[in-house]
């Protein structure tokens, strides 16, 4: 399975926003393709066309096939024209194709979320047995208004702010930012003009159910911790959010940002369980949102942006470094360089996680998203 999703991830994963772009067929394709049980739209578009994330808008000028966005198994496509796609619906016996399944990704996704703030959420007091850390099957104890016997709740750790310019800064237990920490991106995160707080990121430590609750002179419910837990102990200081009964999508439609995200200088903001560097399958944070209009699928290309060398020809006793982030007098500016492509797969109002699908070079925190077809 994971062979196969390196190869698919490699290709179709956009929904056009416009059907004036003609479309380019790879050369040495068959005449007529029949949709098999086991494909996706990304497979067939990948295997077919040039710039796959053509291919629903294409399909959507078809009026044999009344839903663009579904297709069956026994479904002819017609690639005997470059310039023309035609679809012949085929028996609807099976389930249509679809998008990109949850259960492809799934693997790969973290159990991360963002809030815009932290102050007012509950929080763990102390653990049974004073302990200083605590697993499945044993309790906390939590500061929580208004708890009720049998709710249930996830204890997740606050683990760093984002923010810009600085993309993210450490957090402590007691979800404070750890001075100095955000000083490192300086060295190699292109400046940006965007400020302010984006929102603080929670990592899911585990979850539990409320057995007993605060009164008389007992100030902190009680929370039972399940024994399949998120794989972390807790601790005193973590804090609760209530149980997300669906926290992904089932599946995830591909396509292109929306308009309102054109002009917005959007970041990688972070690479999950790396320091500063991702690849294929890797989640990583970007700094745009709802807010923004980015939701569940967008997909983004992410760049590197040109460095500034120093211009030793011309000023060959110069002590400059050759890699920086910020142009200068004796510096000669490079080229932007293509990276990856990622997809969203879950949004906040400033905030939003993707995996990287396909790339041709690592991604670093500073890396630049734009529209998935920039040049």
């Amino acid at each position: 399975m994971l062979l196969r999703f390196r190869t698919v991830v490699a290709a179709a994963m956009l929904t056009v926003a416009a059907y004036a772009t003609a479309v380019e067929v790879n050369g040495g394709h068959p005449d007529t393709y029949v949709v098999r049980k086991g494909d996706t739209l990304w497979d067939i578009a990948g295997r077919f066309l040039q710039k796959p994330w053509l291919w629903p808008e294409i399909w959507q000028a078809n009026p044999q096939v009344a839903n663009p966005h579904l297709i069956y198994p026994g479904d002819v496509l017609s690639l005997a024209y470059l310039d023309r796609v035609t679809a012949q619906p085929g028996p609807r016996q099976e389930a249509p194709v679809t998008g990109v399944p949850l259960a492809q990704v799934e693997p790969f996704l973290k159990q991360l979320s963002v809030v815009d703030s932290i102050e007012q959420l509950p929080y763990v007091v102390g653990l049974e047995d004073n302990r200083l850390r605590a697993t499945g099957g044993q309790t906390a104890y939590v500061r929580l208004a208004d708890a009720q016997v049998g709710q249930r709740w996830a204890v997740v750790r606050p683990t760093v702010r984002y923010a810009q310019p600085k993309p993210t800064e450490d957090l402590t237990a007691n979800g404070d930012v750890t001075p100095g920490s955000g000083n490192l991106w300086k060295a190699f995160s292109a400046p940006n003009h965007r400020r302010g707080v984006l929102g603080y990121e929670l990592a899911k430590v585990g979850t539990g159910t409320i057995t007993q609750v605060a009164g008389g002179k007992t100030e902190a419910s009680t929370l039972v911790l399940d024994n399949a837990s998120g794989g972390r102990e807790v601790r005193a200081g973590d804090r609760l959010v209530p149980v997300e009964a669906t926290p992904y999508d089932l599946q995830f439609s591909p396509h292109v940002p929306a308009a309102g995200v054109e002009g917005v200088d959007v970041r990688v903001l972070a690479v999950t369980d790396m320091f500063s560097t991702g690849g294929p399958r890797d989640v990583i944070a970007i700094s745009a949102g709802r807010a923004q209009g980015v939701d569940n699928g967008t997909v983004f290309s992410l760049w590197r942006q040109g460095s500034h060398v120093a211009h030793r020809m011309k000023f060959p006793g110069s002590s400059r470094m050759d890699d920086s982030v910020s142009t200068g007098a004796g510096r000669v500016s490079l080229p932007d360089e293509y990276a990856a492509h990622a997809m969203v797969f879950r949004t906040f109002d400033n905030v939003s996680y993707a995996l990287v699908m396909q790339g041709v070079k690592p991604v670093r925190v500073g890396y630049s998203a734009l529209h998935p077809d920039a040049k």
